[in-house]
């Protein structure tokens, strides 16, 4: 079976959302038993392995977004076009799922020193919940794992953390012309974002690390929502914030600031994501790559690599 028809049937179920989970693992698993793979555990998520003392593992996850307008071909149907592929997940992340099975049933499994393990998760796209339940439940995962995820070829041995706040503020809701009898809690919010934001540009981002792309813990104000009337003040305003972690002093220096905020104005917040970054310091040809966003490999605590398709395909 070649690895194109591989990726044609994975990009045949419609994973969004995990919508057709069971149908995609069942499809693997009977790709894996084909070569003589053990389930080891099935439920939204997957683990197979094969061989005695499993050494490598491959995790990748069968979720995918969701397609945009704009699309001209079907996004469930792989289709070949100037010389590239084009099919939602294709890139990230069924294409390297793909190229991991085939790369697999090219291999004499039988004569292995140790073994290999497969995990397919589930929910990446959104909270990692797949991810999170096979640490939660214990897994002891082998001392190498490949994650796929589309890098343009490249291995990716570092990634940065996550820490993402929802903060919230309290006002009391009054008629705008009668400000002196109320308090706005989007008022508040804007001081504190502002105060929170002066101490990122003083305190943490001149810090610098130029093994990332972005040298620095980047800060990014996503969302706010507060009021409900431009004639009223607003009795509750939250924003959401997202910190993409250099190192893990940021965390906690952060987190002290918040503190230090959230009792000057009387407000609160809960914490979403707190993610740690991580540095494999292995000696590649080529040298080792890091990368900004978040991946499955910042949950496991062993030496992983980052390693995918060229994101030329659509996905």
């Amino acid at each position: 079976m070649k690895e194109i028809d591989i990726l044609k049937d994975l990009v045949s179920f419609n994973t969004i959302k995990d919508k057709e989970n069971q149908k995609i693992l069942n499809y693997i698993e009977q790709f894996l038993s084909n070569l003589g793979f053990k389930t080891l555990k099935k439920e939204k998520y997957l683990i197979m392995s094969i061989g005695k003392n499993p050494k490598l593992a491959f995790l990748g996850h069968s979720d995918t977004v969701d397609y945009i307008n704009g699309w001209s071909t079907n996004p469930f149907e792989l289709t070949e076009k100037d010389n590239k592929l084009y099919g939602l997940g294709a890139c990230d992340m069924k294409g390297a799922i793909a190229s991991f099975l085939y790369a697999l049933s090219k291999i004499n499994l039988q004569s292995l020193n140790s073994g290999i393990k497969v995990y397919i998760t589930y929910d990446e796209e959104i909270g990692f919940r797949g991810i999170k339940e096979i640490v939660e439940n214990g897994e002891i995962f082998p001392q190498y794992v490949i994650v796929g995820e589309p890098t343009d070829n490249k291995i990716i041995t570092g990634c940065k953390g996550l820490f993402a706040v929802k903060v919230y503020t309290y006002g009391n809701k009054v008629h705008s012309s009668r400000t002196d009898k109320g308090k706005n809690a989007n008022s508040i919010m804007i001081k504190l974002l502002c105060e929170l934001e002066n101490f990122y540009e003083s305190a943490i981002k001149k810090q610098i690390n130029k093994e990332f792309e972005v040298p620095y813990t980047t800060m990014n104000i996503g969302l706010i929502n507060g009021g409900n009337s431009i004639n009223s003040l607003s009795d509750k305003c939250d924003a959401y914030i997202d910190f993409r972690i250099m190192n893990d002093e940021h965390i906690k220096k952060i987190k002290e600031k918040l503190d230090e905020l959230c009792k000057k104005y009387d407000a609160k917040y809960d914490i979403d994501f707190e993610i740690l970054p991580f540095f494999n310091y292995i000696d590649f040809i080529g040298g080792q790559e890091t990368a900004g966003f978040m991946t499955e490999a910042s949950f496991i605590k062993t030496n992983r690599i980052i390693l995918g398709p060229r994101t030329s395909c659509s996905s």
